[in-house]
């Protein structure tokens, strides 16, 4: 049988007709182009409504040229094939416009010195100044908040998954459950009311540290979770076994093997609580100098800094400059973070042979 006979729709064809290769590159540029057009026709000047109308028109198009020539059954993947396309495009282009936005603004002003100096005796309506004090800030009431809920968190996990029976598991599942959903500001003010106003603590980045903590913990625990269910349990019964004790056995096998889920995990809890504005706001205060000393007196931070740099901007100046280059500080930060636990998790993860 020759290749035409499998390609042409055709009586007594083993395969129907099938549409090109570059056919969705072709319809997506025909609905762009329409889009525009129905967009300019109409008076439309919002890129949102042209680009709804595009996507639109791509399904539509997709669905309609492949079933007169492929048939309803593969019209039907196509459309599907085609939605998928169109959440994608529709959930990277926000990203990417504010990736760039970002970049295109916060470059103005980000140089070493920006990142080496503290704002100290400048207006905030004046140039210079910097944001090492709110990096300083941001590290050390992230760096406490890390090493105070990644034990607890990853403890918590382990007791959930290899010893946890019963109503306490059950308990704890729940409750798990409840503070992953706990905004922040709740977080906040039950630290503020504990250690401020009931014990008479000030403000301090350690305070701000505490309600960061809480936000972190069922990230981590859940996550961690996940991970120690996926690691199979004839890994286990091996270690077993061979007479290695229980705690022995999650310690050398369990969690080495998860060790990368675990990493990733712990990685977006902490991106999580870095942006955090609110707990700072009513347990660490601000501050223009350098205070290195997380357990007294206010602090800085970089969500703080972003969002008194911009308030006090008027949407224009010096100040508006500073706040899209702190922003633009926090993103790389977070995308260092990133990088660093994925670095990791391949280190640890276990090495497999053929």
């Amino acid at each position: 049988m020759s290749h035409a006979s499998l390609t042409d729709k055709r009586p007594g064809s083993l395969r129907g007709a099938t549409l090109p290769k570059w056919f969705p590159w072709a319809v997506a540029a025909g609905s762009v182009a329409l889009g525009l057009g129905v967009s300019a026709a109409a008076g439309l000047r919002s890129d949102v409504q042209w680009a709804l109308i595009a996507a639109v028109l791509f399904v539509v198009g997709s669905y309609a040229v492949s079933a007169r020539v492929e048939g309803a059954r593969q019209a039907k993947d196509r459309t599907a094939t085609s939605l998928v396309w169109v959440a994608f495009v529709m959930a990277v282009i926000p990203l990417a416009s504010l990736i760039w936005e970002t970049v295109k603004r916060g470059v103005k002003v980000l140089d070493v010195y920006f990142l080496t100096h503290s704002m100290g005796v400048v207006a905030d309506t004046e140039p210079g100044g910097g944001i090492y004090h709110a990096i300083l800030g941001t590290l050390e009431q992230v760096g406490l908040a890390t090493v105070m809920s990644v034990p607890v968190g990853v403890l918590t996990a382990v007791y959930l998954v290899e010893y946890g029976r019963g109503r306490l598991a059950k308990a704890i599942t729940f409750f798990v459950d409840v503070m992953t959903g706990i905004p922040s500001i709740v977080a906040g003010l039950f630290v503020l009311s504990v250690w401020i106003l009931m014990m008479g603590m000030g403000p301090s980045g350690f305070a701000g540290s505490l309600a960061l903590t809480i936000l972190m913990i069922p990230v981590v625990v859940r996550s961690t979770e996940e991970m120690l269910k996926l690691v199979p349990n004839e890994l286990r019964e091996a270690s077993l076994a061979l007479g290695v004790p229980k705690w022995r056995t999650i310690l050398k096998v369990v969690l080495p093997t998860s060790i990368g889920g675990i990493t990733t995990g712990v990685m977006l809890a902490i991106a999580r609580i870095t942006g955090e504005t609110a707990p700072v706001l009513l347990l660490v205060w601000v501050t223009n100098f350098i205070n290195a000393n997380p357990f007294q007196d206010p602090q800085a931070s970089l969500p703080m800094y972003i969002y008194l740099q911009y308030a006090n901007s008027g949407g224009s100046g010096a100040a508006y400059d500073r706040a899209w280059a702190a922003a633009l500080t926090l993103i790389v930060f977070i995308m260092i973070l990133n990088l660093a636990a994925r670095a990791i998790a391949r280190w640890k993860a276990p090495k497999t042979g053929r």
